[in-house]
């Protein structure tokens, strides 16, 4: 990972989009919690990309409960339970800042936390928005990103507003397909597919070939022909 990896570059407004690449990036999902969801056990993911020039987080998942996630009876699972060496994450991106999403922030001190700056300021400033205290852990360096970004060679990060102010996903080219880790920018694939939001639309304009969701145990998969 080059040492500037907190300075990455801006995505060019004026172009389609990231030119595939004929890099080999692999995509796995970490199943780091669940949530009691009226009366069912609703999964919590991250997801690891290993991408040639650094591996990279996708949200944290939590470590612990909070009282104020208690009426969801958090169950986390360890990072460190997925064979997982932490010190070889060189970046992590949280697509949002609620609880399930970063709280394991906390066991990646020193690592560059990518977020937009628009969900920072949301985070730090309502009241019931998160467990604020997780956000603001010590020895956390969060980069604030402001719109759309390039991280990596076809590894870039796009506002998806809806889900929260400034949510966003995670697209990644690979040279065979589009990738997209959306987090919470729907919570099942009906609300996918029903495009309601401005961060959906945006997800559908990318035309993906598999969408991954923090909440589902399979990504979501276009239907091509």
């Amino acid at each position: 990972m080059p040492a500037d990896m907190p300075d990455a570059r801006p995505a060019d407004d004026a172009a389609p989009g990231p030119a595939r690449t004929d890099r080999t990036v692999t995509i796995t999902p970490l199943l780091v919690a669940d949530l009691l969801v009226e009366g069912e056990r609703m999964p919590v993911h991250a997801h690891l990309v290993e991408h040639p020039e650094g591996r990279v987080l996708v949200d944290t998942g939590l470590t612990q409960s909070h009282p104020l996630a208690a009426d969801l009876d958090p169950r986390p699972y360890p990072l460190s339970g997925h064979d997982l060496d932490l010190t070889t994450i060189d970046a992590v991106v949280n697509t949002h800042l609620h609880f399930d999403h970063c709280g394991g922030n906390i066991l990646f001190p020193g690592t560059p936390i990518h977020v937009q700056r628009t969900e920072v300021e949301d985070a730090l400033t309502e009241d019931g928005y998160t467990v604020r205290e997780w956000v603001q852990a010590p020895g956390l360096t969060y980069v604030p990103v402001d719109g759309e970004l390039e991280l990596l060679p076809g590894l870039r990060l796009v506002p998806t507003p809806g889900h929260t102010r400034g949510s966003q996903v995670v697209v990644v080219d690979d040279g065979e397909q589009r990738t997209v880790i959306g987090g919470d920018v729907a919570v099942w694939f009906g609300e996918l597919e029903e495009a309601a939001t401005e961060g959906l639309r945006t997800v559908h304009a990318l035309d993906p070939d598999l969408v991954w969701l923090a909440h589902e145990h399979e990504p979501w998969r276009a239907r091509r022909g």
